[in-house]
């Protein structure tokens, strides 16, 4: 399912024209463990000839540097705020550079008012496990008991932390099944609505200027 929730620019624009780059773009690529950020963001970035930085990424990298799994690091930041505002507050930062394409549960909210498109991925549970384990070579059972974990974990932490809710789906433009697709068709959807945006947000920035 792909659902374009808000910012609809009005009139028909070709996806073709190119795009200003000159203006900071921001795109944001949020959904829970599994469900293809980083995949998805990878390839977005390179398209639209953005910066990628991912939460995840440095997330597992933390953990991996303190050698913790992900589900005892998780616990570990249930006790540490300043774990979780390291990450959020370098996706702040990167947000205000711009010409970036942010990829964590929470870059939708962290991004505020400099991000251009907020993209939610969905999937299914047991879709979302199985990636992870073919990912990490781990065990289905494992992977399912260690991401429910760290999601209930997170889940709680960002309420307490920020009040978010990640469940609320309000804040996105475009929420997208990538269960429904494979990698290239999940790109291909995201780079039409995303190509389509960006030249009619051209254009309404080039009328504004006449």
């Amino acid at each position: 399912m792909v659902g374009l929730l808000h910012r609809r620019p009005s009139g028909s624009a070709s996806s073709e024209k190119p795009v200003n780059f000159e203006m900071k773009r921001v795109i944001t690529i949020s959904g829970l463990h599994g469900t293809g950020k980083s995949s998805v963001a990878d390839r977005l970035a390179q398209d639209f000839g953005l910066r990628k930085v991912s939460a995840g990424i440095i997330f597992r990298t933390r953990a991996k540097q303190r050698g913790l799994t992900l589900e005892e690091f998780s616990k570990a930041a249930e006790g540490d705020t300043e774990i979780d505002k390291m990450l959020d507050d370098t996706l702040r930062q990167e947000a205000a550079k711009g010409n970036v394409v942010l990829d964590g549960q929470l870059a939708a909210w962290m991004a505020g008012e400099h991000a251009d498109l907020r993209i939610l991925l969905t999937a299914p549970l047991d879709v979302r496990v199985k990636r992870i384990a073919d990912r990490d070579g781990s065990d289905f059972k494992f992977a399912k008991r260690e991401t429910i974990a760290r999601e209930r974990s997170e889940k709680a932490r960002y309420r307490k932390l920020y009040g978010i809710n990640i469940a609320d789906t309000t804040v996105y433009d475009i929420v997208l099944n990538t269960d429904k697709y494979d990698l290239e068709g999940v790109v291909a959807v995201l780079k039409a609505a995303i190509g389509t945006y960006l030249v009619a947000a051209e254009r309404k920035a080039q009328e504004a200027e006449d």
